[in-house]
């Protein structure tokens, strides 16, 4: 059996009693009602793009990532393409709408936004877990009101009918799914007719001949973790809400003063590398923007939030430790990306001293989603080096979606 309140905690961040306790609370009844034993890691991420501009984003991902592109799911209302790194690397699942005008909640999330509006159907949608028994799995989670899609909906809303999906987190607005799959079995998704679109094979290999000759291939790896902005009143309770839905434990919060932020760590308590299960962050505000200007405090994080809605804020992938032409391998991934006229809002910050570099891209304009890279150093386990974050806390406060409308 599971102790999902053993490992030990990091970070500097003080929470509420509230939080402790509940924190402790929920993690121990799930491990005794058997959930932590029944939820496994990250399979699959969903990722909705605008229409017509799959195809384009996998160009970039074949770049920019080590995935591959595997097939097109062909249903009645979207194009679902799938990546693959292989079977111990969470799937990418791109999901394109057929009819621009098409509606539903998660354009409605996005609605609500004035940047998110801007692009109505370009946003992340959440992870599918694996689970031993996914109807036992939902089962034990509507008993604690966690509310999950019917079939009827999930058929009108065009989801993979194999996987039991949550509805939207009023803290994060991503969504938690459950799929069941065996050690030695391949990912399935019950969703449309499986196809190899032309078009988008032509795309995968473009990006990733480009990967090759820029020398790269080798050197960028999975995913490492998984970051979502949320208001900082909702910073306790989107971790104890993931907590619940997941086999996660809580790793740590750092505080990130001069930003006025925080970097919560959540981690899979099966101790896997983050190739095969990313770690998922949160990243909120101290205070909240109403009362920024008594202080004159910065917020860059409740500021994004504000301008996008609470929502994944980047997805990061680690880089293969090592020097390639006396250049640090992250260094030397960004100039050749950069070399494909791809943006990054700030130079590599952190030292092989300091364990780590780090870097973010510039949002895609086919999902509005920033890449992170990150180099480890040695045997340097942490997660993050407090100037880093405080710098990629800044820098992503100048993304130009933000900067546009903070000008208007």
């Amino acid at each position: 059996m599971f102790d999902s309140n053993s490992p030990p905690r990091f970070g500097d961040k003080q929470n509420s009693a509230f939080f402790e306790e509940f924190l402790v609370r929920v993690l121990a009844e799930r491990d005794r009602c058997g959930l932590t034993e029944m939820i496994g890691g990250i399979e699959a991420i969903l990722i909705s793009v605008e229409p017509g501009k799959s195809v384009e984003y996998i160009a970039e991902l074949s770049l920019m990532t080590p995935y591959h592109y595997l097939v097109t799911l062909n249903s009645p209302k979207h194009l679902t393409h799938v990546l693959r790194i292989d079977m111990d690397s969470p799937d990418l699942l791109l999901r394109e709408v057929k009819n621009p005008e098409y509606s539903d909640i998660f354009r409605s999330l996005n609605d609500l936004s004035p940047v998110g509006a801007q692009r109505p159907h370009s946003r992340y949608l959440g992870e599918i877990l694996r689970a031993t028994n996914r109807y036992e799995v939902v089962a034990q989670q509507q008993a604690r009101e966690f509310r999950f899609f019917p079939v009827g909906q999930m058929a009108e809303l065009d989801l993979p009918l194999n996987v039991s999906m949550s509805q939207p987190s009023p803290y994060t607005h991503n969504i938690v799914g459950y799929m069941e799959r065996s050690d030695d079995g391949i990912r399935v998704y019950q969703h449309g007719d499986c196809v190899i679109l032309p078009e988008a094979q032509a795309a995968y290999d473009r990006g990733k001949d480009m990967q090759e000759h820029l020398g790269i291939s080798d050197l960028i790896l999975p995913i490492d973790h998984l970051a979502t902005r949320v208001y900082s009143q909702n910073r306790e309770v989107a971790l104890l809400e993931y907590l619940a839905l997941s086999s996660y434990y809580y790793w740590g919060s750092y505080d990130i003063k001069d930003q006025n932020s925080s970097t919560n760590v959540t981690k899979n308590i099966r101790g896997v590398p983050e190739s095969k299960s990313p770690a998922k962050v949160f990243t909120a505000n101290n205070l909240p923007y109403c009362v920024n200007h008594l202080d004159h405090l910065p917020s860059p994080t409740e500021t994004f939030v504000r301008n996008y809605g609470p929502r994944l804020h980047h997805i990061a992938l680690a880089v293969q430790d090592g020097r390639t032409r006396d250049k640090e391998n992250i260094d030397f991934v960004v100039d050749a990306i950069s070399s494909q006229g791809k943006g990054f809002l700030l130079d590599t910050i952190g030292s092989r001293e300091e364990g780590l570099k780090q870097i973010f891209s510039s949002a895609s304009t086919f999902s509005s989603l920033i890449v992170e890279y990150v180099q480890r150093f040695g045997d340097f386990q942490g997660f993050f080096a407090r100037d880093n974050v405080a710098q990629l806390t800044y820098a992503a406060g100048l993304e130009e979606g933000v900067r546009a409308q903070m000008s208007e």
